[in-house]
């Protein structure tokens, strides 16, 4: 068993978008320059290892108080038993970053963060580092650019020097007003700053409307760059993978199923084919990032949609992250702690009760 690191041991607008594009050019000249850039197919290789992930601690009191957290170090141990290979660890930063100019992250947050990654490669798992404030960035993109571009100038900094089983992630659905045109914009300036420090680490990005898989036409992504891996989310049907979700428009509506029937398999593996086609033109590999049905549905039901669109995913040659391990549409059940085994089995078929 590799030993683990407790959280009390461990520590201890077209001017900047010219600028973004001039930085990109640079950073991209140096990897070829400094260091050398990973071929292409290094790259789809760094996915398959992904493998099959699940989505943790964006909505968990740790970024609070380790006193209140409900995620603990034994659980990147438990993830990995259950036959999982990759955390997704959503970020929610802005709310704990400094004053401006400089909008420090403080050294409580770097603290938790770093005891998240490397308990996690501690427990042979690769970890998705990935910035979730898409709710802010959607609302007020211009606004929170500076926090949003100073972040991953400091994580970009900050994990440097992390193994190449550490990615990035650059934004969380990216949605309303940010656009395509300026989600393209935004993801050339943050890659821009990454790749000055990190040119050869593998990043992921995807298209604007929540990642859809009915928007990538609309991501452009550069060329040269061929490190990145393209994430899409599935949450289709939402009438039934939302349902009775306070949050959503399907709040008053339950009691839907999903049989499994040709007909609702088809309108899956017809949204996966599309992706693929794109994928395939653009040789880029494919990540989905989330995908799930809500609490609220029928479990049998769940478990159907769950364990197609995993297998879906899984014949196309796509890693994949379930939505998530704690707090909504979960696979764990801390407070009993015991997997949801429905939800497990439909993941990872070959886990044990």
């Amino acid at each position: 068993m590799k030993a683990t690191i407790s959280p009390m041991r461990f520590y201890c607008s077209q001017a900047w978008t010219r600028l973004a594009a001039a930085a990109l050019a640079f950073s991209l000249w140096g990897a070829g320059a400094g260091q050398s850039e990973p071929a292409p197919d290094n790259v789809f290789a760094r996915n398959r290892e992904l493998g099959r992930g699940v989505n943790v601690l964006g909505y968990d009191p740790i970024w609070r108080s380790f006193d209140h957290a409900r995620f603990q170090t034994r659980h990147f141990k438990v993830i990995k038993d259950g036959g999982f290979q990759t955390v997704r660890v959503n970020l929610h930063t802005l709310r704990h970053l400094g004053p401006a100019p400089d909008f420090t992250l403080g050294e409580a947050w770097w603290r938790t963060a770093d005891w998240i990654v490397t308990n996690a490669l501690a427990s042979d798992l690769r970890v998705i580092v990935d910035f979730h404030e898409f709710m802010a960035m959607g609302e007020d993109p211009e606004g929170n650019q500076p926090r949003f571009l100073t972040f991953w100038r400091q994580a970009a900094s900050h994990f440097r020097a992390s193994p190449s089983s550490v990615l990035f992630e650059i934004l969380n659905e990216p949605c309303r007003k940010l656009t395509p045109d300026l989600w393209n914009q935004y993801l050339a300036a943050a890659l821009a700053l990454i790749r000055q420090q990190n040119p050869t680490r593998t990043v992921i990005v995807g298209p604007a409307f929540w990642n859809s898989v009915d928007h990538l036409d609309q991501l452009q992504l550069p060329e040269a760059d061929r490190n990145l891996i393209v994430t899409v989310h599935y949450y289709k049907p939402m009438a039934f993978t939302h349902q009775g979700a306070a949050w959503s428009d399907q709040r008053d509506k339950v009691g839907v199923l999903w049989q499994g029937t040709p007909e609702e398999q088809t309108t899956v593996t017809r949204d996966f084919e599309k992706v693929q086609a794109w994928a395939t033109k653009h040789q880029r590999p494919i990540f989905l990032g989330e995908f799930g049905a809500y609490d609220k549905g029928d479990m049998a039901s769940r478990a159907r949609y769950t364990a197609f669109v995993a297998r879906a995913a899984e014949r196309l040659g796509w890693s994949w992250a379930y939505w998530q391990f704690d707090s909504d549409f979960i696979v764990y059940d801390i407070p009993n702690d015991r997997w949801v085994e429905p939800i497990h089995r439909a993941l990872v078929p070959d886990s044990q009760p």
